[in-house]
């Protein structure tokens, strides 16, 4: 028994104190987005359904990684989409006045801007909530699951060393002006340039 104990025995991983870096709950105290992590958190658990676990790892992000997407994103994913279909976005929906015909569109989502609301209204489509969503399609069959631009912030321009050469990072100026690193090593006669 104890030559069989010596031979049964595991490696020893190193995974005693390894933490878990990814949200199991929002940041936020708001009371309604908790609710809905409750209600997605029993739908993943007692559903088959890969959209409910999708949705409930999305309603735990950060804000940064919930980018908001305009109507007009939203006409362009939604073209050729079966009407029945629902276009689900975790976050925010905006108005994108550049955009002067909206088709209908079933949309649910965390926010709306007051505008993009009635423009989606008006056009004959939906606005509706996740809790709306829940009783719909409990399984997220018939949905179309679409997400923003994360690159879109413009914080995302700033990202690398900004006058290195090759760099198209954009460097933090006070003004865009004639006296403001317009000399040293961005033209040759002011010792050089990249």
């Amino acid at each position: 028994f104890f030559f069989f104990c010596l031979f049964a025995m595991g490696i020893d991983l190193k995974y005693k104190h390894k933490k878990n870096k990814n949200r199991w709950e929002p940041r936020t105290q708001d009371v309604y987005h908790r609710m809905l992590v409750k209600l997605y958190r029993f739908l993943a658990r007692r559903t088959e359904s890969d959209f409910n676990k999708t949705v409930l790892k999305r309603l735990c992000m950060s804000n940064t990684n919930r980018p908001p997407i305009s109507v007009s994103q939203l006409a362009v994913q939604m073209n050729n989409k079966n009407t029945e279909q629902i276009a689900v976005i975790v976050g925010s929906v905006l108005n994108d006045p550049r955009m002067l015909d909206l088709p209908a569109m079933k949309v649910c989502a965390l926010h709306f801007s007051d505008v993009a609301r009635a423009r989606i209204v008006k056009a004959g489509g939906e606005a509706i909530t996740f809790d709306e969503l829940a009783r719909r399609r409990p399984t997220g069959k018939n949905t179309v699951l679409l997400r923003g631009k994360k690159s879109a912030r413009e914080v995302v321009k700033h990202f690398g060393a900004a006058g290195v050469p090759g760099s198209h990072s954009k460097p933090y100026v006070r003004s865009k002006g004639r006296k403001f690193e317009k000399a040293r090593g961005r033209r040759e006669s002011r010792g050089f340039k990249v």
